[in-house]
């Protein structure tokens, strides 16, 4: 197995952010039924420096978990119940996204005042947070389940994982309930 070069990574990670925020840009603003949602701009822009930060830091301290995490989320190799357990999260996903565009951009079931707005932006930074100490601990904390032999692959037991068998989750837990009150929802 070759190693890609770091230029190959950037051009990787930057190509990816871009797809999965235009993505979620279009499942938030068709949703929405316009584009002049200040908020979505700011948590797309957010989202955005935040995956390229990431990523740059990961190029730096550790290429092999960036590689890892830049694989797509349905491998050939992927166990079955693992395939289907992601097309569900996938569509999970997209249907939370159209759902906080139809609320915040079109017809305003909710209302979120600023205290709430505020609450859910310190849970997406925790959750942001919870991830960034789980990629310090963890090299292997790749998209898919699997023992990673060529990287050495080992069990975790120490950071968050002392507490949390799988820290990840619950951070992402975090930025799954925090990120639609910051868009309105």
């Amino acid at each position: 197995m070759t190693t890609p070069s770091d230029a190959d990574l950037v051009r990787k990670l930057i190509t990816r952010t871009l797809l999965s925020l235009a993505f979620v840009g279009l499942l938030l603003f068709l949703a929405a039924g316009r584009l002049n949602w200040l908020e979505a701009w700011v948590y797309l822009g957010l989202m955005a420096a935040v995956s390229i930060a990431v990523g740059l830091w990961l190029l730096r301290s550790d290429p092999g978990l960036l590689e890892e995490r830049l694989r797509p989320v349905i491998q050939r190799d992927q166990k079955p119940w693992d395939k289907g357990l992601m097309v569900v999260l996938l569509l999970l996903w997209s249907s939370w996204l159209v759902l906080t565009g139809l609320d915040a951009g079109r017809y305003h079931w909710s209302t979120v005042p600023l205290a709430g707005q505020l609450i859910g932006a310190a849970m997406l930074c925790a959750g942001v947070y919870g991830i960034l100490l789980v990629a310090l601990e963890n090299s292997y904390a790749g998209p898919v389940v699997r023992i990673q032999k060529e990287r050495g692959h080992k069990v975790v037991t120490t950071g968050p994982y002392a507490y949390v068998r799988h820290p990840m989750y619950a951070a992402a837990l975090l930025f799954v309930f925090g990120a639609p009150l910051p868009l309105g929802s």
